[in-house]
C-alpha cells in the first residue's frame, strides 16, 4: 500500500471532487520514519523526486548537544527518551522527533533537529 500525497479530492466545504485522472508515481510518499533509541546509529538513505538523496535516521544512539553556557558542542550518548510533546506514546517506545526530551550523559537535552527528515540528533542542553 502507498502513501498518497497528492490531491485528496475533497472540497473544502465537505463535497467531493470527481478526480479527472489517475494517481502519478510522483506523488506516491512514505511512512514517517520513527528514530528509536538503540545501541548503535543506522542511517537509511532514500532515493526521492528529482533523484535527490533523503538521509534518514532509523536507530540512534548518540547526539550532537550545545551547550548554551560554555558555548560548546559534544557528541554524547543518549541514555533514555524522558518525554515527547508530540506524542506520549512516543516516549514509552523510545521514539525520537524533534522537541523530545532525552536523558544524555551529560544531562537533559532537548532535540531541535528533526532525525527523521535530517539523518543526525541535534540537542540543546537544558538547565536543571
Amino acid at each position: 500500500m502507498g502513501y498518497f500525497q497528492g490531491n485528496d479530492f475533497r472540497k473544502i466545504t465537505g463535497g467531493l471532487k470527481h478526480k479527472h485522472r489517475d494517481k502519478r508515481k510522483y506523488e506516491l510518499g512514505s511512512p514517517a520514519t520513527e528514530t528509536k533509541l538503540s545501541d548503535k546509529d543506522v542511517i537509511v538513505k532514500e532515493r526521492v523526486l528529482g533523484g535527490n538523496i533523503k538521509v534518514r535516521l532509523a536507530y540512534a544512539s548518540y547526539a550532537n548537544v550545545i551547550d548554551p553556557q560554555a558555548k560548546t558542542v559534544k557528541k554524547v550518548k543518549i541514555l533514555n527518551v524522558l518525554q515527547t510533546p508530540a506524542n506520549r506514546e512516543y516516549a514509552r517506545r523510545g521514539i525520537i522527533v524533534k522537541g523530545t526530551i532525552v536523558q544524555t550523559e551529560i544531562g537533559k537535552a532537548k532535540v531541535t533537529s528533526r532525525p527523521g527528515q535530517d539523518g543526525v540528533i541535534n540537542a540543546v542542553l537544558i538547565k536543571e
